[in-house]
């Protein structure tokens, strides 16, 4: 696992333990915890997201909050529920909605607690349609779709799931499930988030069944695991879903995400600077993040 990644994890701990007022005893033994499990994973291939999976874990049991990021959550679902139509006006009105759909999808990964910078998403909606990907591959999905059988969507954050709705509709496609972690990590979409936004209303929700900020397959349910297997396009959505897939060359996935972090920007040649960027099966070298 990449120090920059171990780094931004001890920030996020301690923005929580902040943020949930932690007593001191608690947030030293949590912090404690946390420094041993690094210490005893960092140099066996451990992911970032199992890291941070078990950081959230700790946090969790020992503040007794079983959703860290509720509050957040649900605001900001709301708010994207309050500014839908006005965005679905816009996509129906452009030249290309699919493209223009797709931008807007990219522009929702705005939404994200985990990162240390903070984030405008008014200002970033505002240039969504005009906002070109760094890297885009979307023509080779737009041909994809009409003959896949089955499509699998990975959702990322709570929020941003709104525009990933909006991006399903008009992808219309008869087969196309939207996935959710297995349990709250930081502010990702659960099961009850997605039902919350209406996506039941254009896809099939299943859960992963594991309650990493990523997509871990070989952690994840049964039932997953053989949806996983049988879609014909992936389409994987944000950071964590990416860091635990990008090693994965036997699907055909489509990462689509807002690149936040020097790491990530390094590893697919991209600066940081909040680039979108959509492709498909990336030629890159082994990751360890």
């Amino acid at each position: 696992m990449h120090t920059d990644c171990e780094n931004c994890l001890l920030t996020q701990a301690q923005k929580m333990l902040i943020k949930h007022n932690i007593p001191k005893n608690i947030a030293k033994k949590i912090m404690n915890g946390y420094n041993l499990f690094i210490a005893e994973n960092r140099n066996n291939g451990t992911l970032t997201p199992e890291a941070a999976c078990y950081l959230h874990r700790l946090l969790k049991k020992e503040a007794k909050i079983n959703d860290l990021y509720k509050k957040e959550k649900d605001e900001y679902n709301q708010l994207m529920l309050s500014l839908e139509g006005d965005i679905r006006e816009k996509i129906e009105n452009s030249p290309n909605p699919f493209q223009t759909a797709l931008r807007y999808a990219l522009a929702g990964n705005i939404i994200d607690f985990g990162p240390p910078e903070p984030f405008d998403v008014f200002k970033t909606l505002a240039a969504a349609a005009s906002k070109i990907p760094a890297i885009d591959h979307s023509e080779i999905l737009y041909q994809e779709l009409k003959r896949a059988s089955t499509v699998l969507y990975l959702g990322d954050n709570a929020g941003e799931i709104v525009l990933d709705k909006i991006f399903i509709s008009v992808i219309n496609h008869p087969n196309l499930w939207f996935a959710t972690r297995g349990a709250p990590v930081i502010n990702d979409v659960t099961t009850k988030d997605a039902e919350n936004v209406g996506m039941t209303n254009v896809a099939k929700i299943i859960s992963n069944g594991y309650d990493a900020p990523s997509t871990l397959v070989k952690h994840c349910s049964p039932e997953f695991k053989k949806l996983f297997d049988k879609a014909d396009i992936i389409i994987s959505k944000g950071q964590g879903n990416l860091e635990g897939l990008i090693n994965n060359k036997e699907k055909k996935i489509f990462f689509l995400f807002m690149v936040k972090c020097d790491v990530i920007g390094e590893l697919i040649g991209i600066p940081k600077s909040n680039s979108v960027v959509f492709f498909n099966s990336p030629k890159i070298p082994k990751s360890t993040m």
